[in-house]
Formats: C-alpha cells, structure tokens, sequence
C-alpha cells in the first residue's frame, strides 16, 4: 500500500448488540487492506464488547468506516487521529 498522504488513526468501537457482531465484522474485513491491528475485549458482566481499531489510510476511508460503523444498530464508534501523515 502507498502511505502517501494517509493518516495514523484508532477507531474506539462499542458493540452493545451482539446481534450485531456479524454485520460489523464483515465490514471490518472489506478494509482489511487499511487496518494494522485490532484488539477486541469482551466485557461479559454488562454484555457489552470493546474493539479499537488501529488504521492507514486516507482520511476519508478512515471516516467513510466510522460513519458505517456508526449505522449498524447497538454500534458506536469515535475516531482519533494521528498528527503523523504519510
């Protein structure tokens, strides 16, 4: 991948539907090319899972993913970005 003009970014992701897993990872897997890592934590005492997303990628994939995540039901999720561009 050409890292001119990508941005550094985590995208902090809240699942409170499990129903809703399958839908937000098949989307994840349409921009694997762009994601470095992914660490999910389940939070089974409130039903509840943590994901963080580590991207590179230009700034409006990286946005274009938040708004989708952010219309599956019982998903929230809030991006932070890197100073550092390639």
């Amino acid at each position: 991948m050409d890292m001119e003009g990508t941005k550094l970014a985590v995208i902090a992701i809240v699942v409170e539907q499990e129903n809703s897993v399958r839908e937000l990872n098949e989307l994840l897997h349409g921009y694997s090319r762009y994601i470095i890592g992914r660490m999910g934590i389940p939070h089974r005492e409130r039903g509840v899972s943590l994901i963080s997303v580590a991207m590179d990628a230009p700034a409006d994939v990286i946005s274009g993913l938040s708004g989708k995540l952010g219309r599956i039901g019982g998903v929230s999720a809030k991006v932070a970005y890197s100073k550092v561009t390639g």
